[in-house]
């Protein structure tokens, strides 16, 4: 008679609740792929960040003041002067202007608004101090701080106007602040006309807001300027022709905005006779 004997099976059970090695080895990289693919887009993303902020301010920097009051921020600290002017401006600023394409800008017809440049004197650099005061803190010196604002109000200051030379005592209040305004080197009603009406509300905030677009000025100065460019004024201290239309220039090509002929060839002008 013959023996029974038990089946032979070609797959042991215990290999039926575990995977494969092999199998554990080909999703593994899966899994990593999943994981970096997101982590290397973050990374690549703040890489560009960083490279355009720099990058905007690259070609002139001796016009470019830094952030400008850091009182509850982890930045580094900016200096209180205007912007010096150097030598080296004309022959940079001359290769800016030449950058700048010589077309009309395409606007949506719109009357200027200026509430479309959002809230003015914004704390667009989240430091805790309206710009405006970031600005006074900036260009004023002997600045003296309200007590309790964590030195984002400033009280009083000493303003050597940059447009015409004039020595002004700033008192903060009615009927004294007015004495010293902020003017913004390119006009938010010039730019309008020349692009700006055509962008995002953040944008129009973020050239408002922009610190080397602001300049602590005479309040006279800054009125008698008004929306104009460079064809129709400039300052009335002539030693503050070149810096004055070295940053112009920049602002204009940094926002990508329209140079119409007569301001470009005003701006050539000055340059071309600065020393």
């Amino acid at each position: 008679m013959t023996r029974w004997k038990s089946p032979t099976w070609s797959c042991p059970i215990h290999s039926l609740h575990r995977p494969a090695r092999s199998a554990v080895r080909r999703l593994t990289p899966r899994r990593r792929k999943r994981v970096a693919i997101p982590v290397i887009g973050v990374v690549l993303g703040l890489i560009a960040a960083v490279a355009l902020i720099g990058g905007m301010r690259a070609v002139l920097p001796e016009l470019v003041p830094d952030a400008v009051h850091t009182a509850p921020a982890s930045r580094p600290a900016m200096p209180t002067d205007a912007p010096p002017r150097t030598p080296a401006v004309p022959t940079r600023a001359l290769a800016v202007l030449d950058a700048i394409p010589a077309e009309s800008a395409v606007t949506t017809g719109l009357p200027y608004d200026r509430d479309a440049f959002g809230q003015r004197w914004a704390d667009t650099d989240h430091n805790g101090c309206d710009t405006r005061n970031d600005v006074l803190r900036r260009d004023l010196s002997d600045v003296v701080a309200k007590p309790g604002t964590r030195d984002c109000v400033v009280l009083t200051g000493v303003l050597v106007d940059a447009y015409t030379g004039e020595r002004i005592d700033f008192v903060r209040g009615p009927g004294t602040s007015e004495r010293v305004q902020i003017d913004h080197i390119v006009p938010l009603a010039w730019a309008w006309r020349q692009g700006a009406d055509g962008w995002t509300a953040e944008r129009r905030l973020q050239l408002a807001n922009d610190p080397v677009n602001l300049q602590a000025v005479a309040g006279a100065a800054n009125q008698s300027k008004a929306a104009s460019g460079p064809a129709r004024w400039l300052p009335p201290d002539e030693s503050s022709r070149c810096s004055y239309v070295a940053r112009f220039i920049q602002v204009v090509a940094d926002y990508g905005l329209a140079l119409p002929a007569d301001d470009r060839a005003a701006a050539r002008e000055v340059l071309l006779g600065c020393s």
